[in-house]
């Protein structure tokens, strides 16, 4: 009773603060959700109708049908229909194509005569994760017409040919390979890093500039209660926006939680307590809020985006980047809400996350205590 009594006075006041202070509400609810909507819709990984200048010196039914085999899928879209290499050269350095098709003369010929018709793709390389895509689509196209092509050669024979090796792909969790569902869980543990150190490290410094931080300092409570009033209003409101978040996710990009609720909101509240405890880290060694503001931005935004698997795979980093990864909550919590809310698989998958996000927050939640105390001392 004693420790929810010398809290409550910190909690509301904490609650008044934010409540008058436009500009934080605005930092922690309007910048997320815009940010959210605004990456969401903006940024996609999915390479779709691509460009493609084709050059058809054949003009005969087989080479009709290759290009079908291009325009009928959203990959490719026939933009330009030349008649010369150099007309392929000029729209590939000027950057209007990604790739170009050069189908030669006598190539249905060569298929009627049952030699190898030879086709030629230019790809625009300047950009190597868009070229290895259109690399791979049109391996797929022309393997598809040759395939088909072989079929009809056995058809027309009285023959079948069995495949030796029956392939048949299947894709779980996200079947259309749709690059919004991936960002997601990301997205969401990036907005709530960065509004929560953000916010609780500039409510703890602004504080300190006014004085009223020393005022609570040499008061009867001790530091962890301090820690608690303070984090406490932070966490409710990040919980609401949390809510917020998982709607927009929902409602507007189709992303649905898949897993168990009990496990999510856990992972998140592990999550925000490791994000709120590492801003008052922050703010234990600023002194003022411009100091704060880029500390705070610098330890939340950077390993979140660049070493938390948002973005980069961390398998393909270096080692002592993949050691470095280990340091982050954003790694942990990524991980195993894209487990709960994309795979729905049990707790048997994530708790190792769970546990250290735990040491992370304990930590940080240590240390700060520990510079609180001296500075009561």
């Amino acid at each position: 009773m004693n420790f929810l009594k010398n809290i409550y006075p910190i909690m509301w006041k904490e609650f008044l603060q934010i409540r008058r202070d436009s500009r934080t509400l605005a930092v922690l609810f309007l910048v997320p959700m815009l940010l959210m909507l605004f990456v969401g819709f903006a940024v996609n990984f999915d390479v779709t109708h691509i460009k493609l200048a084709i050059l058809d010196d054949d003009g005969t039914n087989q080479s009709r049908e290759l290009i079908r085999s291009f325009t009928n899928s959203d990959y490719f879209d026939y933009t330009y229909n030349v008649h010369s290499q150099q007309e392929v050269d000029n729209l590939l350095d000027d950057g209007k194509v990604a790739a170009g098709v050069i189908i030669p003369r006598k190539f249905s010929d060569h298929i009627v005569k049952g030699d190898a018709a030879v086709v030629q793709i230019i790809v625009d390389g300047s950009n190597s994760s868009t070229a290895s895509s259109v690399v791979g689509y049109t391996t797929g196209a022309i393997s598809s017409f040759s395939a088909n092509l072989r079929t009809e050669a056995l058809q027309r024979m009285n023959r079948t040919f069995n495949i030796p090796v029956d392939f048949r792909p299947r894709v779980w969790y996200n079947p259309d390979l749709s690059t919004i569902k991936f960002q997601i869980p990301g997205l969401i543990g990036y907005m709530l890093i960065l509004t929560c150190v953000v916010a609780t490290t500039m409510s703890i410094v602004r504080e300190k500039e006014r004085g009223t931080m020393e005022q609570l300092v040499v008061s009867q409570i001790t530091p962890f209660e301090l820690i608690a009033g303070k984090l406490l209003p932070f966490l409710i409101v990040a919980l609401v926006l949390t809510s917020i978040l998982l709607s927009i996710s929902f409602f507007v990009f189709g992303v649905a939680i898949k897993g168990s609720f009990i496990y999510l909101i856990t992972t998140i509240f592990l999550y925000l307590i490791c994000a709120l405890s590492l801003g008052l880290w922050v703010s234990t060694i600023s002194n003022s809020q411009q100091v704060a503001f880029q500390l705070a931005t610098l330890v939340s935004t950077l390993p979140s985006n660049i070493l938390s698997g948002f973005i980069f795979p961390i398998r393909s980093m270096p080692i002592p980047v993949q050691i470095a990864t280990n340091f982050t909550p954003a790694k942990f919590f990524i991980h195993a809400i894209r487990a709960i809310m994309l795979k729905g698989v049990g707790i048997q998958s994530f708790w190792d996350d769970w546990v250290a996000m735990i040491i992370f927050a304990s930590f940080m939640i240590f240390v700060s205590s520990r510079r609180l105390k001296r500075q009561k001392l």
